[in-house]
């Protein structure tokens, strides 16, 4: 038995997207977490960015095995920036279908230098086999979208949304407040019955777009369904700066320890706490269908995220077990030194 006293207790976060660069390998596909996810890291969701070479969907997928042998509930999606997509079982039907941990399609980059440049033909024969196997096996069947600081903006994902029969919800885009004219059709495209992701930049990567917490303000003082607002850390992956060429000027990391953050940012601008959670994890869980997470219940799982009055991470439970207990990491991973 374990007393805890504090002022929030919430559903375990859903943290998508954990981008992980370390290599899986060893007894049961166990794999380190990363330090700084370990503190609030109960869900995590893995995809692949711009390195879908060296990286690939057979690594991810073992990297999911692997979190999952550490008392984790880990998923991860299949194919990354470029077409033709990196697969497993070479289609994302059969990804999908035949893999547990995968759920979905992404990381496909839209308007960005960095992708492949998909036309809307392919765009859309990725989503119909991403939606199609999503009919079959109850999964998510998302393709989720990094969007790049490219003038089309979303203008691919409103094409496909206006001339193909596949739901709005099967398209996910996400940092869509990376920039402020980006954000904004977002907010028109969430009117369709898209969920829209922002990305809880680390402070000095938010410019010059907006923080995650003033995305959702805005979104929903413009009437966005606030249900369709997801909030993601983008945990592990690159967040680079280039030039008007396309030179790297600049390089850092995502976090997942933004989050506290955030939450504070929201609550001390008068979002109640319930509703700042949301976009952390009912919202991720009604998108993704993971439907054992989200919110405190009868016969959900028992992930926790226990809060201290300045939103700081007091105490963290995964599948029933205490990973963080006054602060402190509980539980370590097998490469982890005591």
């Amino acid at each position: 038995m374990y007393s805890i006293t504090a002022r929030r207790m919430t559903s375990g976060l859903v943290l998508k997207y954990l981008k992980e660069t370390g290599l899986v390998m060893g007894k049961c596909c166990a794999t380190a977490l990363p330090r700084s996810s370990k503190v609030l890291l109960t869900r995590p969701v893995g995809a692949l960015g711009t390195d879908d070479l060296t990286r690939n969907t057979q690594t991810l997928v073992q990297q999911a095995y692997g979190l999952r042998e550490e008392g984790l509930s880990a998923w991860c999606h299949t194919g990354g920036y470029h077409v033709p997509l990196t697969t497993l079982t070479g289609s994302v039907r059969g990804d999908i279908v035949f893999l547990d941990p995968v759920i979905g399609v992404g990381e496909l980059a839209i308007s960005d230098h960095r992708s492949s440049q998909p036309t809307l033909d392919e765009f859309l024969r990725i989503a119909s086999e991403a939606h199609v196997a999503g009919l079959i096996t109850g999964k998510a069947g998302i393709v989720h979208c990094h969007m790049g600081d490219g003038e089309r903006g979303l203008s691919m994902l409103e094409q496909a949304i206006a001339t193909c029969e596949i739901p709005a919800r099967v398209f996910n885009a996400t940092h869509v407040n990376r920039n402020k004219p980006l954000f904004e059709q977002a907010a028109a495209l969430a009117r369709h019955g898209c969920y829209i992701d922002a990305t809880a930049y680390p402070c000095g990567h938010v410019e010059p777009g907006i923080s995650a917490a003033e995305a959702y303000i805005q979104f929903r003082d413009l009437g966005g369904h606030a249900d369709r607002f997801t909030i993601s850390s983008d945990g592990g992956g690159c967040l680079p700066a280039f030039d008007h060429e396309g030179n790297l000027t600049r390089f850092g990391v995502g976090l997942s320890d933004t989050f506290p953050d955030m939450l504070r940012e929201l609550t001390n601008r008068g979002v109640p706490m319930p509703e700042a959670l949301a976009p952390l994890t009912s919202n991720v869980a009604d998108l993704l269908k993971l439907h054992r997470k989200g919110c405190l219940n009868v016969d959900m799982d028992a992930d926790l995220v226990v809060l201290d009055e300045n939103t700081a991470v007091r105490h963290v439970m995964a599948r029933g077990e205490w990973h963080v207990r006054d602060g402190q990491i509980a539980r370590r991973g097998m490469y982890e030194q005591v």
